[in-house]
């Protein structure tokens, strides 16, 4: 291949410009030109693009967002809108095509790889949700993100004796809610995979709050899927009568300088990608297995089952106390 493209679709991640970075100086060093399209699959529509170079990306490792834009596009859901994608590249001259995302946006990647235009996905999505890789980018700054928040929101619950009530992101996967609640020491995680009750983690705050070492400050972590947040919050005062607080995070977890983990998997992910569409590969995505990137058949990938963290959720619970 002489010319590729690459984009980033969907929700940003930390780490979405290390792999920008390492694609378009990995093309380049193969003797490839790049272009860089604008707002994921709208701006292929709509020939939005950027002639990339070893300049254009000096500098962004360290930034978190993308500087490629990202946009959500109903249209390339879509025969036709796939099709009109494919004109779209055979009129650039793009021979293959990047496409850091998520399922969303791999879905799209596999009908215009199906289409002709060979594409490589890499999973670029704070949620972890991606079946067939262990880790995505963005997933590592984002739980550090929330453990950074979630410390600060202690030190005052901990000042008024109150109960903080946490939801991080994670809308159909709870693998960050995990993580984060037994990095902070939460007392309780809520997530759609395991079924949770509030009695018995009221009955055992209160127990905690009563004995001779009593403590009386509370954290809670919650999934954004199981949602509730603040009702949650009320039920846990209602029968505790510890103050509670719902902190939502949001959008604040996508952002921010990426973590040298997510810097490190983003830049090899990203040469790897350039690696099969230089041998004409395409339909496959970008995934760490056993700690090693490698790839695999799109279809194949987005059709595995990831297994949910049942030993971590476990260890979480019998050390929260």
């Amino acid at each position: 291949m002489k010319k590729i493209g690459v984009l980033t679709s969907g929700g940003d991640a930390p780490g979405m410009n290390a792999a920008v970075r390492a694609v378009t100086r990995a093309a380049l060093a193969k003797g490839m030109s790049v272009l860089g399209i604008k707002r994921g699959y709208v701006g292929l529509l709509n020939r939005e693009y950027v002639e990339m170079t070893a300049r254009s990306v000096s500098g962004i490792i360290q930034r978190g967002g993308t500087c490629l834009y990202t946009a959500r596009c109903p249209e390339f859901a879509t025969m036709e809108g796939v099709l009109k994608g494919k004109a779209a590249c055979e009129e650039l001259g793009l021979e293959g095509l990047v496409v850091i995302g998520g399922d969303g946006s791999f879905r799209g990647a596999g009908d215009l790889s199906g289409a002709g235009i060979p594409c490589v996905g890499i999973p670029g999505t704070i949620d972890n949700d991606i079946q067939c890789t262990e880790y995505t980018i963005g997933y590592d700054t984002a739980m550090n993100t929330c453990v950074d928040m979630i410390d600060k929101l202690r030190d005052t619950m901990q000042s008024h004796n109150r109960c903080s009530v946490v939801e991080v992101m994670g809308r159909r996967a709870g693998y960050m809610a995990v993580n984060v609640a037994l990095a902070v020491g939460a007392e309780a995680c809520l997530t759609l995979e395991r079924e949770y009750d509030l009695e018995a983690i009221a009955a055992k705050m209160t127990a905690t709050a009563q004995s001779k070492d009593g403590k009386h400050h509370f954290i809670i972590v919650v999934a954004e899927g199981v949602g509730q947040t603040e009702a949650i919050a009320r039920q846990i005062q209602e029968m505790t009568g510890i103050e509670a607080r719902a902190t939502i995070l949001g959008h604040v977890q996508r952002g921010g300088s990426p973590t040298l983990r997510d810097r490190v998997l983003a830049t090899e992910m990203g040469y790897h990608a350039v690696e099969l569409l230089e041998k004409g590969i395409g339909n496959r995505i970008v995934g760490l297995k056993d700690g090693q990137v490698y790839d695999i058949d799109l279809k194949e990938g987005l059709a595995m089952k990831k297994p949910f963290l049942d030993r971590r959720y476990d260890i979480f619970y019998d050390t929260a106390y």
